[in-house]
């Protein structure tokens, strides 16, 4: 990266599920989420994936989740700002959390030093988007450029999201479309993506896991295009099973630059319960 300072800084929300060592590596900031059981409220990220799901199972109720707030948006961009002349701010849909109208909030006192952009995605299509960002500063790009970027990538980042259940999503709200496929789901995985609007909509019903991995993998095939070469992101919550054998099957089929693998933070299990994920970004030759 040329240029003291920085020509600019990046920002995500903990949405993203960056592995933090990744995170580091890339040089990209992250502004946790809260996830609260009644009055106790934890940053997303703080416990692990095990403790979030054995305290969610001991709980009386669904833990609730938050957006950060515009003071800690302003914070994280003040201190960017200190070594930076910009900031690139990537966060979560604005269909599924408040999170970038509080993200925009905190910008205006900036003066058009901060830009935010809206992933229209989540988790795994997050963070794609955002390490695309890192590798367009990396190769020495302003940020209009990069915003520029950022709307191509947006458009081809696409993810789906496999439940075992849909009782969280629909205790916490955010079922939307998906409300039609509610009801008697004995064995049935429900595939979910994400719509132009950036909100969950539902893909698929299959019965048992076997048949799951297999529709999932058949949806990889059509996200990709025809094209053989890609950026992947496979992630997971209490299913690292299923995930593995995901990731080695995009490396059986594809011409794979990178699988990355996470774990689903706290705040997207909240919302999902046990699940898996698969963001893929083709890449054209």
């Amino acid at each position: 990266m040329s240029g003291t300072p920085q020509s600019f800084a990046i920002i995500t929300d903990s949405t993203a599920d960056l592995p933090n060592t990744l995170a580091a590596e890339k040089g990209i900031a992250v502004v946790p989420l809260l996830v609260s059981f009644g009055e106790d409220s934890f940053p997303d990220g703080t416990l692990s994936q095990s403790q979030f799901f054995q305290r969610m199972a001991e709980a009386s109720k669904l833990p609730t989740t938050s957006q950060p707030s515009v003071g800690a948006f302003t914070e994280a961009y003040e201190r960017a700002l200190e070594t930076a002349r910009e900031v690139v701010s990537i966060h979560i849909s604005s269909g599924l959390s408040g999170t970038v109208a509080a993200a925009r909030q905190a910008a205006e006192a900036f003066a058009g030093r901060v830009r935010v952009f809206d992933s229209l995605n989540l988790s795994g299509g997050l963070a794609l988007q955002v390490l695309d960002a890192a590798d367009a500063r990396s190769a020495g790009l302003g940020v209009s450029d990069t915003i520029a970027r950022l709307e191509k990538t947006r458009d081809r980042a696409k993810m789906i999201v496999g439940l075992d259940s849909l009782e969280n999503l629909a205790r916490g709200g955010r079922i939307g479309k998906v409300s039609a496929f509610v009801g008697s789901l004995l064995d049935l995985k429900v595939t979910l993506t994400l719509d132009e609007d950036g909100k969950f909509t539902p893909v698929k019903r299959t019965r048992g896991e076997k048949a799951a991995i297999a529709h999932t993998l058949d949806w990889i095939e059509a996200a990709m295009g025809g094209v053989r070469t890609g950026v992947f992101a496979v992630g997971h919550a209490m299913t690292a099973e299923r995930a593995s054998m995901i990731r080695d099957q995009i490396a059986a089929r594809f011409d794979a630059t990178d699988i990355i693998m996470y774990e689903a933070g706290s705040v997207v299990s909240t919302h999902t319960g046990t699940v898996w994920g698969v963001a893929v970004l083709p890449v054209s030759a």
